[in-house]
């Protein structure tokens, strides 16, 4: 098999955000790493028409743990050689799971120092692959809360960003700059911010030396703004005959504009017209008094009325149209953490899937949803075995459109 792409590997890729985006914007996917069996089956049966290859174990695994050995790299890139004539990369890109630092995760407080979670240091196998596979770029995601998180509660904030940083410059070769983005400022319907560090081989590309902001260095895209409404997202999805715990099989409507008209192409370039099948646009089935609660803040407007308030996190509405500032939300794992602004419900995993700018015709796979312990796992008890259903693939994946503005910047650098 050969290819003339600019090509890329993607570690602890989840269920291909960022993958889909880099090949929208022209790159080849030449091997993944993901660790849940259900994110990483997601993102291979997109892909098994185009890139069947990476169906093979030689080009894919779960456990980035397998792949930290001199053996599993000379194997590699034997299999890279054999396979398409070069083991060069372009790109190496990840985002390690990041409950340890999110805000979402504070959510569920355990007595664990973030020292004592091995989710929280692989960053530094990812700078060990760098450092064996030598791509001419790096793209590290994470959370915002990386740039305050502490190791343990008597630590210093923001200091394991500072570790993070230093691994990553202590590879040779490579100028490194990072950003704080927000996926709003490039076409994505949600806030998200993210941080990301980019580091590109010295000898290729060193952008504004004076410059770490990645964004004025050159090293990530400008920003371009133009998000849709959610208005905009979701109009030709919105079946006035649904049923709680039903689901809606086909569109009930032609696309209604342009944005909605690419979400609905197909890779063979099909436009998914009305009454043609559709997927993942099933609904939960609230009980009458949150059915009701959910009805009285469409009528006021995202404001919980007093005999509905509870002590436990409460839902915001999602708005038809952004105020002046944009998106102000970024959608996450969580099923119930948001209400539709049209129908008393929560939204559908297509829905959630739209908002981070997945097509409609992607695929998920696993359960629709799950929650506790199986969701979150238990670090206290040595519980790190965490289920990833839809839900939470897409609420822990990088926006499409945001991957494809980096992979497009990244491609006029190589």
């Amino acid at each position: 098999m050969s290819h003339s792409k600019k090509t890329f590997i993607d570690l602890f890729a989840g269920c291909g955000g960022l993958s889909l985006g880099l090949e929208q914007a022209g790159f080849f996917p030449l091997y993944v790493n993901e660790l849940n069996k259900d994110a990483l089956e997601t993102y291979l049966i997109n892909r098994e028409e185009e890139h069947p290859h990476l169906r093979d174990p030689k080009f894919h695994s779960q456990d980035i743990k397998d792949c930290i050995n001199n053996k599993f790299f000379r194997n590699l890139k034997s299999n890279l050689k054999k396979e398409f004539g070069s083991s060069d990369v372009d790109l190496v890109c990840g985002g390690p799971p990041c409950q340890g630092f999110s805000g979402i995760g504070i959510r569920r407080s355990y007595s664990v120092d973030k020292e004592q979670l091995p989710s929280n240091h692989l960053y530094q196998d990812m700078s060990y692959f760098v450092h064996k596979m030598q791509p001419k770029i790096f793209l590290f995601e994470n959370v915002e809360g990386l740039l305050s998180a502490k190791w343990n509660k008597d630590g210093i904030k923001g200091e394991i960003f500072k570790d993070v940083l230093k691994t990553f410059e202590g590879l040779k070769g490579y100028t490194i700059k990072y950003k704080l983005v927000h996926a709003k400022d490039y076409g994505v319907p949600q806030n998200r911010p993210r941080i990301l560090i980019v580091g590109i081989k010295s000898k290729l590309f060193k952008g504004l030396s004076d410059q770490v902001d990645a964004v004025l260095g050159g090293f990530l895209p400008q920003i371009i703004g133009d998000y849709p409404h959610l208005e905009e997202v979701f109009s030709d999805i919105i079946d006035s005959k649904f049923e709680y715990g039903g689901e809606t099989k086909n569109y009930p409507s032609d696309p209604k504009n342009y944005w909605q008209e690419q979400i609905r192409t197909t890779p063979q370039g099909k436009l998914l017209e009305k009454n043609d099948p559709m997927t993942e646009q099933e609904y939960s089935n609230h009980n009458p008094r949150t059915r009701a609660k959910f009805q009285a803040m469409i009528d006021s407007k995202g404001v919980i009325p007093e005999e509905f308030k509870t002590k436990k996190f409460a839902q915001r509405l999602l708005p038809k149209k952004w105020g002046n500032k944009g998106p102000s939300i970024t959608i996450t794992s969580l099923t119930d953490d948001f209400v539709h602004y049209g129908q008393a419900r929560t939204p559908t995993v297509r829905e959630c899937a739209r908002m981070q700018t997945f097509p409609d015709w992607y695929k998920f796979t696993g359960k629709r949803t799950t929650g506790g312990i199986r969701r979150a796992g238990n670090p206290r008890d040595n519980n790190f075995e965490r289920e990833v259903p839809k839900y939470t693939q897409i609420g822990n994946a990088v926006p499409v459109k945001l991957g494809k503005e980096i992979g497009v910047h990244f491609s006029k650098i190589l």
